[in-house]
Parts: structure tokens; sequence; C-alpha cells
């Protein structure tokens, strides 16, 4: 990682370089006009210029060499060599051009005469020639004589030092010739005699720094380290000195100019890249908070390098213990991930990573800082435009090497806690050093859960062994819980509590993601469902709810998955484990669950449901276990919550029990099976009408779903009873007719029932009005008319609106058939249609009379024989 570390420290921004001379950002250009009528020489455009071959490239020189060598007594000489330097000027901002010039005789003679002239004038067009042909040279011979240029430059500064305009004039040159050897020394990888820097050059440069006098001039030899430091080569080397990096600072901090400032902070930085001393040299001089109040309160650019000295210095190990325990630090860097900048983002995260390289402890201040949130950020962040997708891939690169440290650190602190609270299970009074332990290691919990909950982190972490540690915790909760371990001497109460708490919502968290635990079901079943378990019966009221909530979410999360697997690998449901599990230790104490104060038994309750949706063994155990008679009591004490979640649950887990063949329906009916059905279905149908919006009342409709289904089972075994006891009498088998006889006595009460179903044909929600009608089929083949109220004015036009709306052919002849039993069935109803009910008798006969296809043919052959029977 190191390696990956250190290529990300420094990007291509960090390291651009911008011109010396004619900067506009130092100091305004000054133009550069000249005569061609007066010229003495042919005004050549840089493009004619290097296209010169041979004799007449020499002649050329030649000629210009010695106009700028002659005198200057003559009348109008002085003005004519100004004109003619102000032309070469003009062409020397050419690459080609400058690289030419500078390698021809006009170099060496510019020197000399620069030595020679009287002339100030004169000579300060001759330095900015000389800064420009070094600017604008691309490739430098060998033997052009640089250091006895830089060695003039420097003596004429320090000779002029007082003079601001000269130095304004002569700094600039000298620092694009240090570059350009600098640059070409790089390139070549090895240094030249006759470009040697004197040292002198180093020091006058820095007396500029450190008393230039002006800001400009500070501004240009801030400027001249900037560009030679981005180099790596002997002329860079010379400016890494003890007192550099302090020098830079104090020009940074006592500067007004912003374009000052970043020039003389990027300086710093790149003079970082050297020698990372250099920057710890200023924060122990001017001390870290300084520094750090300068990082968040700085332009972008200046918070850029500043992120990159701090890598830098981190990287390389300066100030590493002193920096990574400083939470300040931390703080203020974490506050950058605020930033605009996408490159400020990023090196943001590199600081931090190499503090959480060297000191895992702060991963939890980070994660209080929401760290975490600021990583999944910019890990979703799209990509928009070309200079854009440079940023990005940078940042991607930055946040992959964090996010990777960050997985690889969590089964460390995991392991810590379960080291520190093996140390003390079973201890009543852990020793000093235990304590110690466990107050290092606890606090670091809440990084669990900041991981669990980010979707960046969840699929990297959750991995068998991670699994089994979530298991061994929840042991050491129950441990704890019981009494047999005491935490509150170590880390007190409130740590205690805050160390279960996290636990708890982490599992809970990873469990609103199945997906990721598909593969690991034997590992939960073996692991996490036990102590789940044990601490349904804990003394705290808060952790009995949390395991019962996280225990019905989890065998959910199993069950749907081997519902979706189907007959494929092992049964976790029927696991020998699991059942003996939930039969010993959880159902025989689960009645005293269920008449606890709410909302312990809502999460009992919804736990039974997720057992009995998914296998009829859970059936047969509840009913061993007596679980039944405490149902019924729970529908009792939730009478004024009709639409309450417990009796929402309650009626699910009945249904349950309906449904299965092998059901006791004996005993369900001994314990009030009909009256509760009844007037759970006759509570919630008020509701359900009352409300204009069904589309929203989604509890309304779903318990009056399940309630319908648990009304269809019943007189689906009841029809079942009845019709088996008829085909053994027809057999002769001599079958007793009682049982059936009873059952339908039993049943009778649902027929008040009657009428609300025939209302609910006209429900918007298809499931509903289907669910009606076949139990309504049901109870009239069942009980036929025996319901006097189920043919009154208001149940015909509910009938008549059913068969107008409902167009499948099967839910018509399935309602005809249902007014057929009525009618022929009991000889009131026949005259209560025949005296009300006008609107249905005109549907029928509309019916009857439709011929179009072969269903309505049946359809209106029902019809018909209804009517028949009316008129009868």
């Amino acid at each position: 990682m190191d390696s990956s570390i250190r290529r990300l420290i420094y990007t291509e921004a960090d390291l651009t370089v911008t011109p010396i001379i004619d900067n506009p950002k130092i100091l305004k250009p000054t133009p550069m006009k000249f005569d061609v009528k007066t010229l003495s020489v042919p005004a050549y455009s840089a493009e004619k210029l290097i296209s010169l071959k041979g004799q007449d490239w020499t002649n050329y020189i030649q000629h210009l060499c010695s106009l700028i060598e002659s005198g200057e007594k003559a009348s109008g000489a002085p003005r004519a060599k100004l004109n003619l330097i102000c032309y070469l000027c003009s062409v020397a901002t050419h690459k080609e051009a400058a690289t030419r010039l500078i390698d021809s005789r006009l170099f060496p003679v510019l020197t000399q005469q620069l030595r020679a002239a009287p002339n100030w004038d004169i000579r300060a067009k001759m330095i900015r020639l000389i800064g420009l042909l070094a600017c604008h040279t691309s490739e430098l011979k060998d033997d052009v004589p640089i250091a006895e240029a830089v060695t003039l430059l420097t003596e004429l500064t320090r000779e002029n030092f007082r003079n601001t305009k000269l130095k304004h004039c002569l700094i600039p040159a000298l620092g694009e010739l240090l570059y350009l050897v600098a640059n070409q020394e790089e390139k070549s990888l090895h240094a030249r005699d006759r470009w040697a820097i004197p040292s002198i050059a180093y020091t006058v440069l820095m007396r500029c720094i450190r008393e230039g006098g002006d800001p400009v001039t500070n501004h240009l030899a801030a400027k001249i380290v900037e560009n030679v430091c981005t180099t790596n080569s002997s002329p860079a080397q010379g400016f890494i000195t003890g007192e550099i990096g302090l020098l830079l600072w104090f020009l940074f901090t006592h500067s007004t100019m912003d374009s000052l400032r970043v020039t003389t902070i990027s300086a710093l930085c790149r003079i970082t890249r050297h020698s990372a001393s250099a920057f710890q040299s200023v924060i122990d001089k001017v001390g870290l908070t300084a520094v750090l109040n300068s990082l968040v309160a700085g332009i972008s650019r200046v918070q850029q390098y500043m992120l990159t000295m701090f890598i830098a210095m981190l990287s390389s190990g300066v100030h590493l213990q002193r920096l990574v325990q400083e939470k300040e630090f931390v703080t203020k860097v974490a506050r950058l991930l605020e930033s605009p900048s996408t490159v400020i983002r990023a090196k943001a995260f590199l600081v931090l990573l190499e503090v959480l390289r060297n000191n895992k402890e702060m991963l939890l201040l980070c994660c209080q800082t929401r760290l975490v949130m600021y990583i999944e950020r910019d890990s979703r962040k799209a990509t928009h435009g070309k200079e854009q997708q440079s940023n990005n891939e940078y940042l991607s690169k930055c946040l992959d090497l964090l996010i990777c440290h960050i997985v690889q650190e969590l089964p460390g602190i995991i392991g810590g806690v379960l080291s520190a609270l093996c140390n003390v299970s079973g201890r009543k009074h852990p020793s000093t050093i235990q304590a110690k332990h466990l107050k290092m290691c606890l606090p670091m919990m809440p990084v669990m859960l900041h991981l669990v909950t980010a979707q960046i982190f969840r699929p990297q972490i959750i991995t068998e062994e991670f699994l089994v540690s979530c298991g061994a915790l929840l042991n050491h909760i129950k441990s704890i819980d019981s009494g047999e371990t005491n935490l509150e001497s170590a880390v007190g109460q409130t740590g205690s509590e805050e160390f279960i708490r996290i636990v708890f919502s982490s599992w809970e968290a990873i469990t609103q993601h199945p997906v990721l635990l598909t593969t690991y079901h034997s590992t939960i079943v073996d692991c996490i469902l036990p102590p789940l378990v044990s601490l349904v019966f804990s003394q705290n009221v808060e952790w009995r709810i949390f395991s019962l909530r996280l225990l019905s979410e989890t065998m959910s999360l199993v069950a749907n998955h081997e519902a979706m697997i189907g007959e494929k690998g092992e049964n976790l449901m029927t696991n020998s484990k699991l059942l003996t599990l939930f039969q010993e230790s959880l159902l025989p104490q689960y009645d005293q669950i269920l008449m606890e104060p709410d909302p312990v038994p809502l999460y009992a309750l919804k736990l039974l449901v997720t057992l009995t949706d998914h296998s009829p063994i859970f059936i047969r155990l509840i009913e061993d276990c007596q679980v039944v008679p405490i149902l019924f009591q729970v529908i009792l004490d939730q009478q004024d919550s009709v639409l309450g979640t417990a009796k929402q649950n309650v009626v699910l887990l009945l249904n349950n029990l309906v449904a299965y063949k092998g059901a006791s329906m004996k005993m369900l009916y001994e314990q009030g099976l009909v009256d509760s059905v009844r007037n759970l279905f006759i509570e919630t149908t008020a509701i359900y009408f009352e409300m204009d919006d069904k589309s929203g009342l989604k509890s309304t409709n779903n318990l009056l779903l399940s309630l319908i289904d648990t009304l269809h089972n019943m007189l689906k075994h009841t029809s079942n009873v009845v019709r088996s006891a008829l085909q053994a009498q027809k057999s002769d088998a001599g079958g007793d007719t009682q049982a059936a006889e009873e059952l339908l006595l039993i049943n009778k009460p649902l027929t008040d029932l009657m009428s609300l179903l025939i209302q609910l044909l006209s429900s918007d929600d298809p499931d509903v009005h289907e669910s009606s009608l076949l139990s309504l089929s049901l109870m009239v083949q069942l009980y036929g008319g025996e319901n006097q109220e189920s043919l009154s004015p208001e149940n015909m036009d509910s009938f008549a609106e059913a068969l107008k709306c409902r167009k499948d052919p099967k839910q018509q002849k399935l309602l005809l058939r249902i007014i057929k039993r009525l009618v022929s069935s009991n000889k009131n109803h026949a005259e209560s249609i025949k005296s009300e009910g006008d609107i249905l008798i005109e549907t029928l006969q509309r019916l009857a009379q439709a011929t179009s296809s072969h269903a309505d043919i049946a359809i209106g052959s029902l019809a018909s024989e209804i009517l028949k029977i009316i008129e009868q």
C-alpha cells in the first residue's frame, strides 16, 4: 500500500509549471514593439527564421552579433540596438526559434555585452531577451554557457539589490535560466559543467524571499523556487536548506495577495516533495494549530497544497506519531471532505488513510465526523466531462485504498473487543489490567455499526468469520445480561448498555439485506439464533424486545431464502438443532411473553407468524406448548385496537393454524375461534366501509384479507368434513354424520357475516372481492339461505353491481350459483327479489338474453333458471 499511496501524493495539477517572466499574476508584461523600417536586419518571422539553413543561418547570426557588439557612440546607435533587441524578443517567444538562437553565438555575445553595456535601457532589454530565450527553449545543448549568464545576472542582482525596478528585470531572467538547467538536467539525467549553478545564485534568491522589500520581488523569487523544485535536479537541491520552509511560510502568512500566497505555499509543497523536513520545521516553529488554521481558512489551491504536504510528511514517517494522535488535525482534515473540489476531497481521504494506518483508534473519530457518509457520497458521484474524468479517477483510486484499509481493520477491532470480553467472561470484578483493556476496546464498537449500515462497506465485511464474531458478541451479551459477567465496574452502566445496543443494532442492519446472507444460513442457525433465543427471556425489557425483533427478522430471512431455493440444499427450517432450540428453550415459556405489556407480544407474535408461515412443524410445536389459548386472550386484551399490529399478527397466526390440515381444530373451536373471527370480521368491515380512500388503507386491507382467508379455511374445513360424512353414508360405510352436524352447528354464527361478504363483492380491491366471493360460495353451499338478511334490498343491489362490474365469466357464474342457491333454498328470498329486486331482475334478464359465446350461453342459462325460480 505504501507504493500505491506514494504514487497518489502528487497530481499533475500539483506540479504544474507556469512562466516566471511575463507572468501576468506577478508583473504586468511590457509590450515589446519594434520599428521594421529602421531595423538593421531583415525582419524575418519566427517561422522564416527557423527555416534558414547552413550559410544563410550563419550569416544572419553573424550579422546580429556584429550589430549587438557595435559601439553606442554613434548617433542613433543605442536606439537601433534597442530596436534590434525588441525584434529578437518578439521572435524568442517561438520555441524552435528560441532553441536555435540560444544554441548560437548570439547567447554568449549577449552575456558579454550585458556586462559591458553602459546603457541600462539596452541592458534591461538584453536581460529580457535572455529570459525569454531561456523560457521558450525546448532543448539545451551541452556547450551553451549558461553558468556565465547565471553568474552575471546574480552579480547584477546583488549589486543592484536596493533598486526595485532592476530586480524586477533581473530576477525573472535568472529564474528562467535556473529552471531551464533544472528541466534539461532532469531530462538528460546528469549535469553539465557549463550548466553549473553557482551557490551565490541561491543565496541571492533566498535573500529576495527574506528581505525582497516588495511583493513583486518576493513573488518572483518564490516562483523560481516553485518551478525549479518541480524537477528532480541539482538546481532543486540548491534550495533545500534548513531555513527555506520557514522563509516561505513567513512570506505566505504575511502576504495579502492571494496569487503570492498560492505561489509560496506551492513552492513549499514542491520543496516538501524533496524533503519532508522542510514542512516539519514550519510546524515545529509556528505550531500545528497555526498551520491547521491556515488549512481550513485558506483558498482551495492552498488547501490542496497543504494536504499534499501532510500526506508527504505522514508517508515519509516525519512527525508521524504526533500527527496521528492529534484529534484536532483529524477533525479539520475531515471538514475538508465538504469541499466542492474533487482533488481536495481525494487528498483529505489520503491524509485520513495515512492517519488510520498508523492509529486505528482514530477510525472511531473519523466515523463520528461522518467519514463513512462522505465515502459513500463520493463513491456514487457521476463523472461529468473530460476534465472531471481525470479528477474522479484520482478520487476513485484514493477511495479504493481507504475503503480497502477500513475493511481490513474491522476484524482486528472486533477481535480486540472479543479478546477483552473473553478475559473478563464469568468475572464480576475485572482486574485493573482487564478493565483498562475493556476501556480501550469497547469504545471502538460503534465503528462496526457505522460500517454495516453503509452500502459501500456492508458487502465487503459480511463474511462467515464476521458472522461467527457476531454470534460470539451475542453470547457475551447473554453472559452480561444474566449477571455472569459484569462490565459496569470497568466501563460503567452506560458503556455496558451502549455496547449491547450497538451489537443488536448492527445485526438488525444486517438482516435488512438478506441477499448478503444467503450462503451463511447454517452459520446463522449455529451461531446467531441460540444467543438470541436466550436473550428473549432477559430481565431487561429493551433487550427482550430487541431480541424478539431480531429473532423474527433472522428467522424470516432464513425461511424466505428456503422458500426461494425450494427443495435444493439443506432445509434449515427443519434443522434438528433449530427445532430443539425452539421446542426446549423458547416455546415452553412463550405464554409468559405473550401476556407481557405491549410491545413485547407484538414481536413475539410476529416471530410465530414467520415460523408457521414456512413450516407446519412449528404449528404442532405451538399446539403442544399450549400457546393457542393465549392467542385468544391476546385478542381480548387488544379489543380497543382493531387495526393494531399485534391483532393483525394474531389473525395471521390463526389463519396459519386453521389452514394447516393437521391442525387441532377442536381445540381452536373450544377456545372460541368462531366468535373471535365473527367479531373481528364485523369490526374490521365496519372500519373498511367507513374509509373513502381504500388504496391508502393498507393495514385495514391486510387485516380484512387475513380474516376472509381465515373464514374461508374454516368453511373449507367444515365442507371437507361434511363431504366425507355424506360420501361415507352413500357408500353404505355406515359413516357417522353427528360430527359433521355438530361442526355445522358450531360454525353457524358465521352466517351472520353473509351480508358483509355480499357487500364486499363490490370492493374496488380485486383481492378483497375475489376472496369474499369464494368464502360466500362455500357459506351458501353449507348453509343455503338460512340467513334471512342475505337478500335484503341492499344486498340485492350489491349482487346486481357485482354482476355488472365483473366481466370474468367464471366469477359471473359463481355469483349466479350463489344467488340460485339462496333463492332455491329459501322461498322468502325469491319473494324478496320479486317484490324489491327490480335492479337485480333487470340484470338477470340482460344476462339471460346474452348468447354471443359459449360462456355467455352458460351464464344465460343460469340467469334464466334463477328467473324461473323467482317467477314460481
